[in-house]
């Protein structure tokens, strides 16, 4: 599921589903950004994302490792029993949904061999064709987050505060672990780019 569907399932189990379920509606804005980018052939900001690929996943790794040490050192029961106004709360995990993916630039090397072998957008399609693809991708992505967020809040009775606590600590290591990994590839990545390696 990638870091951001870690995040969804730790705001689940920590706050409820409605968290979870909008954390996963700011990533999948976030998907059609791209989506849109790649199928309108934006391609200057194409251009800008795959010329500094390294360099974006560089510092997308570097504010994940930053969230996870938070994640492993914050304590849960604070977040479940802060009295926050709902709505903001909502903009906030839409906002970290979508940044969260976004840091994500390879997102945009699934995006590309997907509209190939689907051959979406083509010149020939009209409009309206064009509008429903992007509709259900949307669709799509919004529906995979309501089933993953339906299935962990069904469970979540089944925790303890000690146990999310576990959760999230462990939840923090599995995104600073993939986190890491990520900073080391791009830092890798942009040696050889270089010419350093």
């Amino acid at each position: 599921m990638g870091p951001v569907g870690i995040l969804c399932v730790q705001r689940t189990l920590n706050k409820g589903r409605n968290s979870g379920f909008f954390t996963g509606v700011g990533a999948a804005a976030s998907d059609l950004f791209y989506c849109l980018l790649m199928g309108l052939g934006i391609s200057l900001v194409t251009d800008f994302i795959a010329d500094n690929v390294n360099i974006l996943q560089i510092v997308g790794s570097i504010i994940l490792i930053v969230y996870a040490i938070y994640m492993i050192v914050h304590n849960p029961v604070s977040q479940i029993t802060e009295n926050i106004d709902q709505r903001e709360d909502h903009w906030r995990d839409m906002a970290t949904g979508f940044l969260f993916t976004l840091s994500n630039p390879l997102i945009m090397f699934l995006i590309i061999p997907l509209f190939a072998r689907f051959g979406f957008p083509l010149p020939e399609y009209r409009w309206y064709h064009v509008i429903m693809g992007y509709a259900f991708i949307v669709v799509g992505a919004l529906l995979w987050w309501a089933v993953i967020t339906f299935f962990v809040d069904k469970v979540r009775t089944h925790f303890n505060i000690r146990s999310m606590w576990l959760i999230n600590r462990i939840i923090g290591i599995i995104i600073l672990v993939l986190s890491f990994y990520g900073l080391a590839t791009g830092i890798y990545a942009y040696l050889q780019e270089i010419h350093i390696i």
